[in-house]
């Protein structure tokens, strides 16, 4: 007999438990569901920008040239 584990998450959004055989996992609520929704449509959430590659075989440790 195969036992099915009742794993339990905390809501993203109000933190309470969660079991992941539930069918708003994994929200708590439609509720929670909708927050996150409108946050993601609202740009509440965001991937920070890259960090920029400074090249291979550059020296950026050095201050540049002064021109006269």
């Amino acid at each position: 007999m195969v036992r099915k584990r009742n794993i339990q998450v905390k809501c993203p959004i109000c933190k309470k438990p969660v079991n992941v055989a539930e069918e708003e996992f994994p929200f708590c609520s439609p509720r929670c569901r909708l927050i996150d929704l409108g946050k993601w449509a609202s740009g509440g959430y965001v991937i920070s920008s890259p960090v920029q590659d400074m090249g291979e075989g550059e020296d950026f440790s050095r201050e540049p040239d002064e021109e006269s």
